[in-house]
């Protein structure tokens, strides 16, 4: 099966701050809503909404079908999507579309409110939760669950060591397989025919973004719990900040996106364009809106899902014996800024600093057609959500779209 990717792409958001915005010729051209204007008495430069029109315009290098966005600046809000350049149909500012690993941040908020709750301790071991699941002949030092949430724990990429060529129609008729928690955990750690990975570096002394981790923290919550992570996510998160757009993945199906959605495309063998809109995934996968995702971000920040020791999770890095912020090893991640090369995954989240001195917070996601991100200041006052439905291999480049996205933010 062809999963998302283990490492997320790096919205260069920094560079594309800074980029100009240039002419090309669309092949369907975007459109936006007005959305509420600035906030009375605000000076601060208002949206650029021309410019959001042109960034989210699907050109040919692109490598993308269409494009949903939606941001907010001191105030005002702005909508918009392209086209799908495939058939040719507009596509709604309310389309839904597969989210990726943005799932990771509700995870943790999930095991943050349990901790809150005094059900789980963050610096207490998953040994010690779910004895027996890491091979105790490999894992000999303690892992514990906020290293899971920040990326320090040092496991293995999830299926790491496993053969990874496979034919593009293998991809896409593979794509409707659903694999449980535990069968991504015993694959990834117990697998057959090929030798079990063991750490990859000391549990805390560095930052590697890992999915792995965050399939063995679906496993505890369901543990801690007794509920699936579909019914969690929901009571906890989705229906207290009116998430109705959003749906965890229906637990051992393969499932379409629900209309009106973004269609994603993967390339067939023969050159065949697939709409991959129908997947299985994993129990945390699922499917959202823009407007949705906007509305995640900003109860995460404004307390209305943890309490102020939970939220100061969320925006503190993780550091070493030394007070400074551990080495970030292993892909491009964590590398812009004046703290390039350290780690820039908290608990749940990114940091990514702006030119302007500004940082944002937030996640991207990548499924099978499918790229997002969502992104804000702490203080909500900037905010950008979007959505990419791919039209051929996807990769992990960060999406031409998004660079342009967050530089007509700055535009003016």
């Amino acid at each position: 099966m062809r999963r998302s990717s283990s490492l997320p792409f790096h919205l260069s958001l920094a560079l594309a701050a800074t980029m100009t915005i240039g002419a090309a010729a669309p092949a369907l051209a975007a459109t936006g809503d007005g959305g509420p204007g600035p906030a009375p008495g605000h000076a601060s430069p208002g949206l650029d909404r021309g410019a959001l029109r042109e960034a989210i315009t699907v050109r040919p290098e692109d490598g993308t079908a269409g494009v949903l966005a939606q941001v907010h600046r001191n105030g005002e809000t702005w909508r918009g999507a392209s086209g799908d350049v495939v058939t040719g149909q507009r596509l709604s500012r309310d389309a839904r579309f597969r989210i990726g690993s943005i799932s990771k941040p509700m995870e943790a908020v999930i095991l943050l409110q349990l901790s809150a709750e005094g059900r789980v301790a963050l610096d207490r071991s998953v040994q010690d939760y779910l004895p027996g699941l890491l091979p105790e002949n490999l894992f000999k030092e303690p892992v514990t669950v906020r290293q899971l949430l920040d990326h320090t724990s040092g496991l293995p990429q999830e299926f790491e060591g496993a053969p990874a060529s496979t034919s593009p129609d293998e991809d896409i008729e593979r794509r409707l397989d659903y694999v449980t928690f535990d069968e991504v955990i015993r694959q990834t750690l117990r697998p057959e025919g090929r030798p079990a990975p063991g750490p990859r570096f000391s549990p805390g002394t560095r930052q590697e973004y890992n999915s792995f981790g965050y399939r063995v923290a679906g496993k505890l919550i369901e543990e801690i719990t007794g509920h699936s992570f579909q019914h969690e996510v929901t009571a906890r998160i989705l229906e207290p900040l009116g998430m109705r757009e959003t749906r965890a993945t229906v637990p051992g199906r393969s499932t379409p996106v629900p209309r009106p959605y973004l269609p994603g495309y993967e390339a067939a063998s023969d050159g065949r364009l697939v709409d991959v809109n129908v997947q299985g995934g994993l129990p945390a996968s699922m499917t959202s809106t823009t407007a949705d995702l906007d509305r995640f971000i900003r109860g995460l920040f404004d307390g209305r899902l943890l309490r102020p020791a939970q939220t100061a999770e969320l925006f503190a890095l993780p550091k070493g014996p030394d007070g400074k912020p551990l080495p970030y090893v292993g892909g491009s991640n964590c590398n812009t800024g004046p703290a390039k090369g350290t780690a820039c995954f908290s608990v749940a989240l990114m940091y990514t600093p702006l030119p302007d001195g500004s940082v944002l917070w937030g996640k991207t996601g990548s499924d099978m057609g499918y790229r997002s991100g969502v992104f804000a200041t702490r203080d909500l006052n900037l905010r950008a959500v979007y959505a990419t439905g791919t039209s051929g291999p996807s990769g992990n480049g960060a999406p031409a779209v998004a660079q342009r996205l967050v530089g007509a933010l700055f535009a003016r």
